[in-house]
């Protein structure tokens, strides 16, 4: 891998971190956890998928303790966050999780996507490490909240938007498109069919 595009990754997956950090800050702060509590659920729910897709792939040191910087940056929001989590309306809290999901599953899914075609995996196997990288820290802040994981429920589309968009990353790749423009078109098509799911109600069928 090249060091634009390797510079390109890294810049995505630490967006990614911060928007799963952030439902995690909320969803941590809506079970009135204390500061320790609040950066362990945004912890786990920043690294979680990526650190299963890293053991997957055999990729060693993980990718967060590579770049020790991430896991510092998720301290810092978590010491910022607390105050102004203290004061946020419930009904603002609960948009501002959708909206973070939706990019934080968008970024890790195409970031998985590619570092499993990097490795030389088979096509499905690509397509579903990017899902695991997009969906499993989420899974993990549910259950660590004592909620029914978000994926798992009988609701809105989730995983089914991060397939969809792993797809179009390789789609792309076969097309030779330049990876930027396939990483980028595999984020806007995740995130932005989560946010329509839930603004329209899409769900799959019974």
């Amino acid at each position: 891998m090249h060091l634009g595009m390797s510079t390109l990754l890294q810049a995505v997956e630490a967006c990614g971190i911060v928007a799963f950090a952030c439902s995690g800050f909320i969803e941590a702060r809506r079970k009135q956890m204390d500061m320790v509590g609040v950066y362990t659920v945004a912890f786990i729910t920043a690294f979680g998928g990526g650190t299963l897709r890293d053991i997957l792939l055999d990729r060693r040191p993980l990718f967060w303790v590579e770049h020790q910087e991430y896991a510092l940056l998720i301290f810092g929001l978590a010491l910022l966050s607390i105050p102004f989590l203290r004061h946020l309306r419930s009904s603002l809290a609960e948009k501002i999780i959708i909206v973070a999901d939706a990019f934080g599953l968008g970024l890790f899914s195409a970031v998985g996507t590619s570092l499993a075609r990097d490795a030389q995996m088979p096509t499905f196997v690509c397509v579903m490490m990017g899902v695991i990288t997009g969906i499993f820290g989420g899974v993990l802040r549910d259950v660590i909240c004592n909620e029914i994981p978000l994926v798992f429920r009988r609701g809105h589309l989730y995983a089914t938007c991060a397939f969809a968009g792993c797809w179009l990353y390789l789609i792309l790749d076969w097309l030779h498109a330049p990876q930027a423009v396939a990483i980028i078109a595999s984020i806007l098509l995740t995130s932005s069919m989560r946010m329509l799911a839930v603004r329209l109600d899409l769900k799959l069928p019974d």
